[in-house]
């Protein structure tokens, strides 16, 4: 049974203009996103800094939308907490991001909060099998993590189209997301591969806030069957 979901887009605001990041996510609501994207790097686990869970409690008031919270953070179970408690609606942790990643998906469910799990270009498919039943969302990772602004990877459409049959076989409404590199002119590609949460970073943001709503249209226009 098919389970993919109505599409979703999840702006990143690892793009937008952090001098100004309250009224970046209050114009992205207004646009018509149907989430929040954040992306935690700790400069350890991918070369690059960004937030903590101090701004993610300081943006949860500018939006309704659900807060799609991205951990690339190493070992990621001692903030899960934090981060749970600054208001993340969705929480997502990396395949290799701890020892036991059923143990940290576990603890983000026990605490009412909804789990990801996330698969980098070169993890494969089959590291996550047995986690599924855990996941209320799956990230494919299009670009290699850490920065922003990167080419997409065209062997990851293979990685979803695999992640969307186990989905479908398990039977449970898991969101399958992809981030990286996702414009208008692939993300149809990546839709009919399966996914149906895309994360869009540049591609949104590109032009100012004027622009914001026709971009994120530019992006459902191009997901049609």
């Amino acid at each position: 049974m098919n389970q993919k979901q109505t599409l979703a887009i999840s702006p990143s605001i690892l793009s937008a203009d952090f001098a100004k990041l309250g009224e970046e996510v209050r114009a992205i609501t207004a646009a018509g996103a149907n989430m929040v994207h954040v992306d935690v790097m700790d400069g350890h686990f991918v070369p690059n800094l960004t937030i903590g869970p101090d701004v993610l409690k300081a943006l949860k008031p500018h939006s309704d939308l659900p807060f799609d919270v991205h951990l690339m953070i190493s070992p990621v179970d001692p903030y899960i907490d934090a981060f749970l408690a600054a208001g993340a609606d969705y929480l997502t942790v990396h395949v290799e991001a701890g020892p036991h990643v059923h143990r940290s998906l576990q603890a983000i469910r026990d605490r009412g909060c909804k789990a990801g799990v996330t698969l980098n270009p070169g993890t494969p498919v089959e590291s996550v099998l047995g986690v599924l039943d855990l996941c209320d969302l799956v990230l494919v990772m299009s670009v290699n993590p850490g920065f922003g602004g990167q080419s997409f990877i065209n062997s990851q459409l293979e990685k979803i189209q695999r992640l969307r049959a186990a989905i479908d076989a398990l039977g449970k409404p898991i969101r399958l997301e992809v981030d990286g590199g996702v414009k208008p002119d692939n993300a149809g590609d990546v839709w009919r591969a399966g996914a149906d949460t895309i994360v869009a970073g540049s591609a949104v943001f590109a032009g100012g806030p004027s622009k914001y709503a026709a971009n994120i249209q530019a992006i459902r226009d191009a997901c049609r069957d």
